[in-house]
């Protein structure tokens, strides 16, 4: 997910922060690519470990699985390493009163993302959802009708 948020948000002047543990961070390319596409934007990448430093002041604080399908066997060490970047109330709260919760779903209530924040009035994770569904039909009518 953040390489898309980083290269998309990168081109339209955003500031963009990851909060990664260490060994866990984004691709060098994607970075300096997101990097050299914020300068002529005015945008800005933002790449850490802690994630109550960087969620301060967040518009949005946006969250992935821990651990994706084909990863399975890496589940343990994956967990634990990424124990403390849950997005949960205290953290949502640090962004400030008005920043919201996103999630690309499925989540996995509990590990990197809470069930009263996902559930919560701050959460845009389902709106995403059905967005999402509108999308894919609007792409799956136009390669229909390209015949």
């Amino acid at each position: 997910m953040f390489n898309s948020l980083a290269l998309s948000g990168a081109i339209l002047g955003l500031e963009v922060r990851l909060a990664h543990p260490s060994g866990h961070g984004p691709r060098p390319p994607i970075v300096a690519l997101a990097q050299e596409l914020a300068g002529r934007g005015h945008g800005r990448i933002v790449a850490g470990h802690d994630p109550r430093e960087l969620v301060r002041g967040a518009d949005a604080v946006y969250t992935d699985v821990w651990v994706s399908m084909g990863q399975e066997e890496q589940s343990h060490a994956r967990l634990a390493a990424f124990a403390g970047y849950q997005v949960d109330s205290a953290l949502l709260d640090l962004a400030g009163p008005r920043a919201v919760a996103m999630h690309c779903l499925p989540a996995h209530r509990g590990q990197e993302i809470t069930g009263e924040v996902l559930d919560g009035p701050r959460s845009l994770a389902m709106e995403q959802a059905e967005n999402r569904l509108h999308v894919q039909k609007a792409f799956l009518v136009e390669s229909l009708a390209r015949d």
